[in-house]
């Protein structure tokens, strides 16, 4: 997300708190819907015991008693209890956070930040984000995952247009982007989103490449309007993925492929089902850190 340039406060807080990769991001998610990007930014690291460590920087002192009740609804009583506060001397706030995100890679990509920009191997294919908060980072096992699959199948050099629906911060829009060298048509439900995207693909130089429509779905005009699709990428949840199906398959071309991720493992089997009768059949299943990412053919 875009960073804010505004002096940063010396009432900074940073809360703490070490639990399970589930918790972790339900945690993330919950700050994510009730707080602007502004004004918060939360970070999550693995530990070597398989916990997650989770550092939420506020760039104000919060309200500790909301905060602490908002953590209680997302991850229980036992997390909002744990969690420490903080404070922090003055600094840039949001690069603090965004260095402790270790580059990820997953197959030949590798999404950074700008403090890793001079790590990336030249042999890879980096994608910078600049986003406040962890998710559309690349460190959720849905986004690897979708990124994994786009890998190998961008090796194959496929044919046809590309769709990233729902792209968040745009970091699979400008992966296909970046791998394929070809346009991507990006969309997404939040306004604020498609700004984000806007601006990591121009910071990724493919901004003349990728193109990011504000669109609820997948009837709107732009989006009928560029099928048929040869590759189309949704990192989205069960439920709308499940509504999508049919208006999905009328956008792809013969042999197109379709990536869906946002879903548990528990979840994979309800996901082919909606696609299946579509005439969509399962290629290939990616499975990580209990998620699971589903590419699917149209023959």
């Amino acid at each position: 997300m875009p960073q804010s340039s505004a002096a940063p406060s010396a009432a900074s807080v940073v809360a703490r708190l070490t639990t399970e990769w589930a918790a972790a991001q339900a945690i993330s998610d919950a700050l994510a819907e009730s707080f602007d990007a502004a004004e918060v930014a939360a970070s999550t690291a693995e530990e070597a015991d398989g916990r997650w460590s989770l550092a939420v920087h506020f760039r104000d002192r919060p309200n500790e008693t909301a905060v602490r009740a908002l953590v209680a609804l997302a991850a229980g009583a036992a997390a909002a209890n744990a969690l420490t506060f903080e404070p922090l001397a003055a600094q840039d706030w949001v690069r603090t956070s965004l260095d402790g995100l270790a580059p990820v890679a997953a197959g030949r990509f590798v999404v950074h930040g700008a403090h890793d920009r001079a790590r990336v191997p030249v042999n890879r294919i980096g994608v910078e984000i600049a986003a406040a908060l962890a998710f559309g980072t690349g460190h959720h096992g849905t986004t690897r995952g979708c990124l994994i699959a786009l890998d190998r199948i961008a090796k194959r050099r496929p044919r046809g247009k590309v769709l990233d629906v729902g792209t968040g911060s745009g970091v699979l829009a400008i992966a296909a982007a970046r791998a394929l060298r070809r346009p991507v048509l990006a969309s997404d439900i939040d306004p604020r989103a498609v700004a984000i995207a806007r601006d990591n693909a121009r910071l990724n130089r493919v901004g003349g490449l990728v193109e990011v429509a504000h669109a609820a779905g997948l009837g709107a005009r732009r989006l009928r309007a560029r099928a048929p699709f040869g590759l189309v990428l949704a990192n989205i949840l069960l439920d709308p993925l499940r509504r999508m199906a049919t208006p999905m398959a009328r956008l792809t071309a013969p042999g197109a492929r379709v990536v869906l991720s946002g879903l548990l493992a528990t979840q994979a089997r309800a996901a082919l089902a909606a696609y299946r009768p579509r005439g969509l059949v399962l290629e290939r299943r990616i499975a990580l850190e209990g998620w699971v990412t589903l590419v699917l053919r149209r023959p």
